[in-house]
C-alpha cells in the first residue's frame, strides 16, 4: 500500500534531522523523506500539518500476562494500549504465568501477536528456570526459539558463581541480559523507600543501598565474560553513576529510568496510595533530582513506562498486598513531554530515550525515519492538552497515579510496517 504524510514535522534521533515536510511510504518502508509530487499515487493521504512524526517508541519493560489468568490484562490490550500511545515494538517481561522460560511460551507469544498484528513483539526469555536463580534456563533452545534478549524481571540472582555462568553463555550466544540489579537479603520485603516516611507509614522500607550494592555486583560479574548489560528501570543517581563508570572503562552497559521515577517520589505513597507501588521503589526527592540531571547530562539510555497492569479488584489490598507496578504505557510519550516543558530535555532528545536508546541498549536495530528504513513511526500533536482518565484507557489497568493529570502530547497515529494501527 502507497500512503503519504504531508506537511509533518519529520524529527529522527537516528540522524538528527528536524523539518516541516512529507514522507512517502510503499511497501512498509519509507520511499521519501522529502517533497512528495503531487501525482505520487497513494491509497491515502495523511495530513500531518501540526504534527510531529518521529520514528515508533521502543517499550523495553512490558509486563503484558500473556500467558496469564487474564484478570489484569492480556497481549491483545495490552498492545492496544502500546499502540495508542505511539509504541510500535515492546519487550515482554518473562515474569507471566507460566514464566517464559520454555521454547513453547516464546512461541506461543509470537503466534498470538503475529495474529493480533499490533506492536512487534520482542521476547524476553528467562535466564534462569522459573526466574528462581536456582539453575540456568535452556538458553540456546530459547535463542532458537525467538528469544532477543534474557532476563530476570525483577527477580535478582543471589548466587554470584551461576549470575557469572549465565552471563557467560548468553555472551557466548550474543545476547543481550536485562538485570534488576539488588542485593536480595538487603531489600529484604520492602514495600517502599526505606525512610523517615516509611517508618512513619508502619510500611516495610526497601533500603537504596541495596541497589547500589548490587549493581556494582553485576557490573563487576559482567566484565569476566563481557556480556552486554541493560539495567531498564534503575532508582538511584549512585547506580547510574555506576554505569557511566563502568561505560568509560569500555564495559557493555546500558541503564534506563522508568518516567515514573523522574516524575514522582516516594511522598507520592502519601496515605498508602497502592498506585504509587513500584520496583523499585519510588525514592526520596533528592534521588529524584539525582536521576533527573542524570537525564540532562546523558548519563541514562532509555526512558520506559515499565508498564505493569493490574485489574480492578486488586483496588480492595492493602498497600503491603497490592502488586508492584503502574499501568502506563499509553501516556509515555505525554508524560516524557513532562521533562521537555520543565527544561530538562530538547524534544529531540526526549524522542531519543523513547525510541533508538531502548534499541541500543537492547541491540535492536535502531528505528529511523530516513529513506530505506521500516515504516514504524508515531504521530503526535504537541500541543493538544488533555486530562488522563484512566478509565479512557485500553488497557485492562487502571493502577496510575496520574488521574486527571493535565499532559501534553496526544498520539493520533501509530504505524507499523506501514500500516496504521492506531488513529485518534
Amino acid at each position: 500500500m502507497h500512503r503519504i504524510i504531508r506537511n509533518v514535522r519529520v524529527m529522527d534521533p537516528s540522524d538528527g534531522f528536524d523539518a516541516v515536510t512529507d514522507l512517502a511510504i510503499s511497501a512498509g518502508k519509507i520511499t521519501i523523506r522529502g517533497a512528495v509530487a503531487e501525482d505520487f499515487r497513494a491509497e491515502e493521504i495523511l495530513d500531518g500539518t501540526g504534527l510531529v512524526a518521529c520514528p515508533g517508541l521502543i517499550e523495553s519493560s512490558l509486563q503484558a500476562h500473556s500467558p496469564g489468568h487474564g484478570r489484569d490484562g492480556d497481549l491483545a490490550s495490552e498492545l492496544q494500549a502500546a499502540v495508542a500511545g505511539g509504541v510500535t515494538q515492546v519487550v515482554l517481561r518473562p515474569d507471566t504465568q507460566p514464566v517464559a522460560d520454555t521454547p513453547a511460551i516464546l512461541q506461543e507469544q509470537q503466534l498470538l501477536a503475529e495474529k493480533l498484528a499490533l506492536a512487534r513483539v520482542q521476547a524476553s526469555a528467562a535466564l534462569t528456570t522459573g526466574l528462581q536463580g536456582q539453575a540456568l534456563s535452556e538458553m540456546t533452545a530459547l535463542l532458537d526459539a525467538g528469544a532477543r534478549v534474557f532476563s530476570q524481571a525483577k527477580q535478582p540472582i543471589r548466587s554470584a558463581a551461576l549470575l557469572r555462568l549465565a552471563l557467560s553463555y548468553a555472551a557466548d550466544l550474543g545476547l543481550p541480559v536485562m538485570l534488576h540489579p539488588e542485593d536480595s537479603e538487603l531489600a529484604a520485603h520492602g514495600v517502599m523507600n526505606e525512610s523517615g516516611l516509611s517508618i512513619r507509614l508502619g510500611l516495610p522500607g526497601r533500603t537504596a543501598v541495596a541497589e547500589q550494592v548490587g549493581i556494582q555486583r553485576d557490573i563487576a560479574i559482567a566484565a569476566l565474560s563481557g556480556c552486554p548489560l541493560f539495567f531498564p528501570h534503575l532508582s538511584t543517581g549512585a547506580a547510574i553513576a555506576a554505569v557511566k563508570a563502568a561505560r568509560q572503562r569500555g564495559e557493555k552497559v546500558h541503564c534506563g529510568v522508568s518516567i515514573h521515577h523522574l516524575l514522582l517520589s516516594e511522598q507520592d505513597v502519601g496515605f498508602f496510595n497502592v498506585h504509587a507501588k513500584l520496583l523499585p521503589p519510588l525514592r526520596s526527592l533528592a534521588e529524584r533530582d539525582a536521576l533527573r540531571r542524570a537525564v540532562a547530562d546523558g548519563d541514562v539510555t532509555a526512558i520506559s513506562s515499565d508498564h505493569s497492569p493490574w485489574g480492578i479488584d486488586r483496588e480492595s489490598m492493602t498497600f503491603i498486598q497490592a502488586p508492584f507496578g503502574i499501568s502506563a504505557v499509553e501516556w509515555l510519550l505525554p508524560l516524557t513531554l513532562r521533562l521537555v516543558d520543565d527544561g530538562l530535555l530538547s524534544l529531540m532528545a526526549a524522542l531519543q530515550l523513547l525510541s533508538t536508546g531502548p534499541a541500543q541498549a537492547l541491540g535492536l536495530p535502531a528505528p529511523s525515519l530516513q529513506v530505506g528504513s521500516v515504516a514504524d513511526l508515531c504521530l503526535f500533536d504537541p500541543e493538544a492538552v488533555f486530562t488522563v482518565n484512566p478509565a479512557s484507557g485500553a488497557s485492562r489497568g487502571r493502577n496510575l497515579p496520574y488521574a486527571q493529570w493535565d499532559l501534553r502530547g496526544r498520539v493520533r497515529y501509530t504505524l507499523v510496517d506501514g500500516r496504521v494501527v492506531f488513529r485518534a
